[in-house]
């Protein structure tokens, strides 16, 4: 009898953690990457790096579903929340609606979005001051040309990019007031994340009008940016990750958006039980900002560079420099 109740007690034990393990399989997070994939190195790559990390450090598995077309948005997070995921991440400003119909229709399921504020009981959303990072690259932009004009490529043209393109205009101006700077967008539809031919041509453009660094805020685009730096024996700057690798010697910076901590802080804290919902806001005083300085860039950037952008860094976490937030006011300071 005693040796029966042993083996029901084990089988009962094996159960239960059976059950757990159902319940976690269940509740994984989730990621919805926008178009242009997870490997983009650019945007997506450094939510992917984000998650993976909190994969490696922690063993729980998370879904993932790529976005190849608009209109798959909505139904991949709806799709997520459907199958328990929780939370259920957004990458993109282009998912915000997506995410908030998920959230109206499964509110006791958490929510995430980078890019974007959706204002439901729980969606967490991410927010980055782009501009104040695009500021650095642009005095190191200004420092390092020899022409005294740079150029800058966005991808869609949206307020987001035009955030990038004004803080970029604003450290240009602030290392060197007669810089000029010219400034193209890819175009004005979700393609213009992963067009490296017209990357490049655009690049070659204003290589062609003299600038000799060109600042790219384009997702996979500004591929064909940094290629064609390259080829023309210019410098590039990348963007979101930090891209200095991809052409050292070539790359001079990359303006670092730390969405990989954004996607890492997210997953873990719901892990931890210290999730919020509401907006964060991240810039260079939350280290959701900064600039690349490794072993691909090192000699590229001189003691001058550094003391400089050193220096624009504190005065902006200080408020000694107020950047101008294009998104602010939908204008452009000249």
């Amino acid at each position: 009898m005693k040796k029966l109740l042993t083996i029901l007690n084990a089988s009962a034990v094996l159960l239960a953690a059976t059950a757990t393990v159902a319940l976690a399989a269940d509740k994984m997070p989730a990621v919805v990457f926008d178009m242009g994939g997870k490997f983009d190195k650019s945007f997506n790559q450094g939510v992917y790096d984000g998650v993976e990390k909190f994969r490696k450090e922690t063993g729980m598995k998370y879904r993932e579903f790529e976005v190849k077309n608009p209109t798959q948005r909505e139904q991949a997070v709806r799709k997520m929340a459907q199958r328990g995921s929780d939370p259920v991440l957004g990458v993109g400003f282009a998912q915000a609606s997506a995410i908030e119909k998920g959230a109206k229709a499964f509110p006791d399921t958490r929510f995430a979005i980078i890019d974007m504020v959706v204002m439901q009981p729980n969606v967490q959303s991410i927010v980055f001051k782009e501009h104040e990072g695009s500021f650095l690259v642009g005095v190191l932009a200004a420092m390092a040309s020899k022409t005294g004009k740079v150029g800058f490529v966005g991808g869609m043209d949206i307020p987001l990019i035009r955030r990038f393109e004004c803080g970029y205009i604003h450290g240009v101006k602030h290392a060197m007031a007669s810089a000029t700077v010219y400034a193209n967008m890819t175009g004005t539809t979700p393609s213009a994340w992963n067009d490296p031919t017209k990357g490049a041509e655009l690049a070659k453009s204003q290589f062609d009008r003299g600038a000799d660094v060109i600042f790219a805020a384009a997702g996979g685009t500004g591929i064909g940016v940094y290629q064609a730096a390259k080829d023309n024996g210019k410098y590039a700057i990348g963007v979101d990750s930090n891209q200095n690798h991809l052409h050292p010697g070539t790359m001079l910076t990359s303006m670092l958006k730390r969405v990989d901590v954004a996607a890492y802080n997210t997953f873990k804290s719901a892990s931890d039980g210290s999730w919020k919902s509401g907006i964060q806001v991240l810039g260079l005083k939350e280290g959701g900002i900064d600039w690349a300085l490794d072993e691909h860039n090192r000699d590229l950037i001189t003691p001058a560079m550094k003391a400089a952008v050193d220096k624009a860094k504190a005065d902006i976490i200080a408020g000694k420099i107020m950047v101008h937030d294009y998104m602010s006011d939908n204008k452009c300071p000249k």
